[in-house]
Order: C-alpha cells, then sequence, then structure tokens
C-alpha cells in the first residue's frame, strides 16, 4: 500500500530499524499532529513534486520518517555483506573516510557526513550534527537531510543562504502547527514539524545561525527535453534507473542527482543535480514570473492569472530582507511542492505578507506550475555561469 510503504520509505538505503535500548518517552513529539486536509483540492496537484505517483487524500494516514515505533526493515541490512558495511568509503575532492555506520543512524536515518569543512563554518553546531537534544537517541540530525552545507535535496529545502530571520519564522510556523504539507505521507515534512516542536529557542537560532552563514551553492542544472530517463522512486527522490534517455517526459519535471552514488549514498554536500524540464517551460515560466501572464489588447494591459514574482521577491529574485526567500536556481521540486501548499492553504504560516503570496498563486494550473519552477531554476545566481549552470536543451 502507498501509506505504508511512504511509512518507512528512506530509500534503497533507508532503513527503519527499532533502538533494542530502552529510551525515555518523547510523545507527544513522535506524535504527528491532526491536520484538517478536506479543503485541499488535489486535482491538479502536482504529483512529481510529491515523489508519489497515486493522487493523495486529505485523509490518509499521515507518515513519519523511521518513526521510533515503525517495524523493522532488514532488507538493505541484510544484503550488505559485513565486510562492505565496514568498508571504508570516500568522494572525491574530499579527504574524509567513511564507513556505512557513519552514513546512517542505528535507525537507517541520514547522518551529517562532513565532507568539505572549508564550504562552510566551523565546527558545525550540535543541533545540526545531532538533531534536537530533547530526543536524545532519536533525534534527527538537520544536516542529514539538508547536508552539511545546507544545499539540501529535491525532496527537502535547501536553508543555506537563507536569512536568519526567515529560517525562524518557518522554524516556528513548524513548530505552532502552520505549516504542513498537502500530502499527509510526505514523511519529511511531518518529520519537520515533530522535530521543531522539539527544539528549544536557543537550538533554533544555532541552527539559523549556523545556515544563514553558508554561502549559497547553486547546484540545479535545467535541460529542456522531451525525453527522460527512467527512474525509481527511492524515498520522494526520482533515481535514474538508465542513462539513455528514452521515456516521454510528459507533464512533469524529473529532477535527478548527477552522481547518484555521491548524493543518494554518499550524503555528498558537494551534490548536483539536473532538472530534466518539457520544451519551452522556460520561456513560458519566464513570461509568468517576470509579467503574471500579462498582456496588451489593442492598446490595453490584460492582467494574467498570476502576480509577477519579482514584484516581491526583487528584480533578480534573490529575495529581499528580511524575510522575503530568494528563488533563483532553486530546485524546481521544492518550489512547486511550496506553491501548491500555498495555494491550498496547508502552508499558512505567520508572516503577514504569506496571503499576499496565496492570492498571487490560486489561479495556476499544474501547468504554470511546472513553466514558473522550470525558469526559476534555470537562473543564474550571482554571476554564476558555466557548464553547471547553463541551460541545455535535448
Amino acid at each position: 500500500m502507498r501509506k505504508a510503504a511512504l511509512l518507512t520509505s528512506f530509500g534503497v538505503w533507508g532503513l527503519a530499524i527499532v533502538l533494542s535500548a530502552q529510551v525515555p518517552d518523547v510523545s507527544p513529539i513522535w506524535t504527528v499532529d491532526p491536520v484538517d486536509r478536506s479543503s485541499v483540492d488535489y486535482t491538479h496537484i502536482p504529483l512529481w513534486a510529491y515523489g508519489v505517483s497515486e493522487t493523495p487524500h486529505f485523509d490518509d494516514e499521515q507518515a513519519v520518517q523511521t518513526h521510533p515505533d515503525a517495524p523493522p526493515s532488514r532488507s538493505a541490512w541484510s544484503s550488505m555483506s559485513r565486510a562492505d558495511f565496514a568498508r571504508e568509503r570516500r568522494l572525491e575532492g574530499s579527504s574524509l573516510t567513511v564507513t556505512w555506520s557513519d552514513l546512517r543512524d542505528e535507525r537507517g536515518g541520514a547522518q551529517a557526513v562532513n565532507w568539505f569543512p572549508d564550504h562552510h563554518p566551523s565546527p558545525m553546531p550540535p543541533i545540526v550534527t545531532q538533531g534536537p537534544a530533547a530526543l536524545g537517541n532519536r533525534s534527527r540530525a538537520c544536516g542529514g537531510c539538508h547536508l552539511a552545507d545546507g544545499s539540501g535535496r529535491p525532496e527537502n529545502a535547501s536553508p543555506a543562504g537563507l536569512s536568519a530571520t526567515y529560517i525562524l519564522r518557518q522554524l516556528a510556523d513548524f513548530k505552532n502547527g502552520l505549516r504542513h504539507s498537502v500530502e499527509p505521507a510526505k514523511a519529511n515534512s511531518n518529520t519537520m514539524v515533530m522535530l521543531a516542536k522539539a527544539m528549544t529557542e536557543e537550538e533554533m537560532q544555532e541552527a539559523a545561525d549556523y545556515f544563514s552563514a553558508v554561502p549559497w551553492r547553486p547546484h540545479v542544472t535545467v535541460i529542456e527535453t522531451d525525453l527522460v530517463p527512467t527512474t525509481e522512486m527511492q524515498g520522494e527522490l526520482f533515481i535514474p534507473t538508465a542513462k539513455e534517455l528514452t521515456e516521454p517526459i510528459g507533464n512533469r519535471i524529473i529532477e535527478v542527482p548527477t552522481d547518484v552514488e555521491a548524493s543518494q549514498i554518499l550524503r555528498s554536500s558537494g551534490g548536483t543535480w539536473i532538472a530534466y524540464v518539457p520544451v519551452g517551460a522556460v520561456a513560458r515560466g519566464q513570461d509568468l514570473v517576470t509579467t503574471g501572464g500579462a498582456s496588451i489588447v489593442n492598446g490595453e494591459i490584460v492582467l494574467g492569472r498570476a502576480t509577477a514574482c519579482t514584484t516581491c521577491h526583487g528584480l533578480d529574485l534573490l529575495g529581499l530582507a528580511p524575510d522575503v526567500p530568494p528563488l533563483a536556481g532553486r530546485s524546481p521540486g521544492y518550489l512547486a511542492r511550496e506553491i501548491f501548499d500555498i495555494q491550498q492553504g496547508t502552508r499558512a504560516g505567520s508572516y503577514e505578507l504569506l496571503p499576499l503570496m496565496k492570492m498571487a498563486v490560486e489561479r495556476l494550473t499544474a501547468e504554470d506550475i511546472i513553466d514558473i519552477t522550470a525558469y526559476l531554476g534555470s537562473l543564474p545566481v550571482d554571476g554564476v555561469a558555466g557548464p553547471d549552470r547553463t541551460l541545455g536543451t535535448r
């Protein structure tokens, strides 16, 4: 079943192992708050952005990643030899040597691997390397999912380079039940809510200060194409199963790691991603982002379906202080989820301008969301160009 599979899914390497040792009860931290999603219109949900193939239902069971009470899943462990488990692993460009136990904790959760310590402030604070102290050995490290440099992955956010004010507001919104996913079984979103609840104000400040001090690293290459590689889902992430582009892209964006082992297995904080988008999406998205889709008819301006993103997020789409976030160069998958969550009202929040954002996106179609996020993902940041930032066509 979809719900049962997602409950313990963390990719082929994701392991939901129940700790044998007794640990203090941290309820209700690991109990998902009830969320009323009955008003969500799932008709035009961009399934590709949520990493699912079936349309959710508002009362689907809510999942969390590697829940402490989840049943054991030993498939990955049993298929790994003792020698392979202890094998030293390296990443090009890094002097670090790790084993599998350095990459994953006892439950299969990702560890915050410090592959490139020169790329971010050091030392990393405990909240980044271990997670909220209140959860003890049931905690999850911020850097495990968002990576040591905060660059994140398509299935989660990229906090690097965001203002501390913005990060603190988001943590507070998670903690206060104001920010949720439309997808009940999007495990990492529900986990984020519970982690925020467990964080102290000091831990929130430490996390915000750390990630805001990390320089933003553009890491998405947008390629327009009619065909994409065949893929499989691993923990809400598209993983290519072939190098050849043979599958029609259809009405979606397919975002895959450039190097599967580096990004998916070794959790590299230097990983890069390819976002395959439909041909013509970038040009259509540019029109929506810069004009809102407005046009001139018989000498008169006719407003479009949207409000130009540049109105609030800046002409360069790099955000505005203190807490209007940047959009340029960000993951299309992440941006698409946030647009749809805001459109449907599950991402509410305490920011007084958020209702304006909801008005700006309320009439966007699934196709519009593809076009807008394809264009935003294609934008260079701070003049960074070259092979990893050049828009290609296939």
